[in-house]
């Protein structure tokens, strides 16, 4: 039998490297992100596989880019805020005689304001290879920032958690007909990743076999011990970079109607990096005295797949100056069941149950042009959440959410188009219901919270 302390550590390591794919987007649930076009957002996503005169269709459906034709450039940015607090509490070191309530504040707000900019460029050919046109972005996928206060009552959960996915996507349309057109696209994405989080070590010298006598002797010397009494903090830094696809077609059965398709592949990372602990002083001695190692810095990685995804949009032009849109994606998160955790050498040190599932969203948008100058649009969608009351974690504080949004386009002249966008995001309250078996740690209580996206940009036609 492997003795306590171990496990201690290796729950460290796993929730720091399970916290990887469980960084909550506000823009998105789980950890997706779709803000790479602020007129999509505008919509709340709807219509993002049949857009019209938006470049960012070459990550969402390469077969929509010959509705461009001309080379057309275009940047995006949208500031997401998300606002999140914490009520409840739990207790450390769960088992008598070492129990005592967790210690600390709410946690503060996690969120803050995070850009996510992206950038893309449609070239349509001409003479021998019209129908052909090409396409290229670079967008930020997945991941988000959270952090909370130091000394909050869930560290030994999650304190920071950063996240950060670029994709390159070069894509393909061929235009087979004039109603009918297929795209594909190669998608090369990097991945890194910085989480931490508190260790109790005073709990770990009470559970150590080697070290348990000292909190067992009842002595002035002995009463800096015991649970929450020497807290250190374990940090957990990886990066990879992975390779996937995605494929697409679009068909406008009449004038008024257009219908795409698009799926995005999986993404697989072997995410490689480091596992620092930073122990207090006294601990530091004892376990060197004592010969454990088993919080000694190192090297260690997980497995992490990025889901595929499938949307179908549907636009419709009810008259030369009004369209409605409507866009369902599937987010295939059941490659999320679990995480495996292991050392350099290949051996396996921690499993993290995770169970995600599959989700759908649901958007309908609407836009109107007042003149040539200027369109108003507007959405709203239903965004399923992955996670569940069981296996949700304090990094990802993310149940389903209702999306409202509002955005405008001014054609300066014909060029230039400047494009913006609100969305206000509401968030069903999670529940949060932990215990780990392993550190003795239970964490309950409730989330609340919303976000705010603000997006801008700037198209150009040349």
């Amino acid at each position: 039998m492997q003795p306590s302390h171990r496990y201690t550590r290796l729950t460290a390591i796993a929730l720091g490297i399970a916290g990887v794919i469980s960084v909550g987007s506000a823009g998105a649930s789980g950890f997706q992100i779709r803000e790479n076009s602020v007129k999509n957002q505008g919509r709340s996503f709807a219509g993002s596989a049949v857009a019209e005169g938006d470049a960012s269709v070459v990550a969402n459906n390469p077969a929509a880019m010959v509705n461009l034709d001309t080379v057309t450039v275009r940047g995006d940015v949208t500031a997401i805020d998300l606002t999140a607090k914490f009520r409840g509490g739990g207790t450390a070191a769960t088992g008598s005689p070492f129990q005592s309530p967790l210690t600390g504040g709410n946690g503060g707000d996690p969120g803050d304001i995070t850009p996510v900019p992206a950038m893309s460029i449609v070239v349509p050919l001409h003479g021998a290879f019209e129908k052909l046109t090409l396409g290229a972005q670079l967008s930020a996928p997945f991941g988000l920032k959270t952090e909370y206060d130091a000394n909050w009552v869930g560290r030994y959960n999650a304190i920071e958690s950063e996240v950060k996915t670029i994709d390159l996507t070069l894509s393909a349309a061929v235009k087979l007909t004039d109603r009918f057109s297929i795209g594909a696209g190669f998608i090369y994405e990097r991945a890194e990743a910085t989480l931490t989080n508190a260790v109790d070590f005073g709990s770990g010298v009470c559970a150590n076999v080697r070290t348990r006598p000292l909190c067992l002797t009842p002595t002035p010397a002995t009463a800096a011990y015991g649970p929450q009494k020497n807290d250190g903090l374990a940090k957990v830094k990886g990066d990879d970079t992975g390779i996937g696809w995605i494929l697409g077609f679009q068909w406008k059965p009449t004038d008024a109607l257009s219908i795409g398709y698009s799926h995005r592949s999986e993404i697989d990372h072997d995410l490689k990096g480091n596992i620092t602990f930073t122990k207090p002083g006294n601990i530091a001695a004892i376990f060197a005295a004592g010969g454990v190692t088993d919080y000694d810095n190192g090297p260690g990685g997980a497995a992490l797949t990025t889901p595929s995804t499938d949307t179908l949009s549907v636009s419709y032009k009810f008259t030369d100056q009004f369209r409605m849109m409507f866009d369902a994606q599937k987010t295939d998160w059941h490659s999320l069941k679990s995480v495996d955790i292991v050392r350099s050498n290949g051996i396996g040190v921690a499993q993290e149950a995770f169970n995600w599932e599959d989700t759908m969203m649901y958007a309908l948008g609407a836009e109107y042009d007042f003149n040539d100058s200027f369109t108003l649009r507007g959405g709203v969608a239903l965004d399923e959440s992955p996670t569940n009351d069981h296996a949700r974690t304090p990094r990802l504080p993310d149940n389903d959410r209702t999306l409202y949004s509002l955005g405008l386009t001014w054609n300066a002249n014909e060029h230039l188009s400047v494009d913006a966008a609100y969305t206000r995001i509401e968030i069903d309250s999670p529940n949060i219901d932990l215990y780990s078996p392993r550190t003795g740690i239970a964490l309950k209580g409730r989330f609340s919270g919303h976000a705010d996206l603000f997006g801008i940009a700037a198209q150009y036609k040349f």
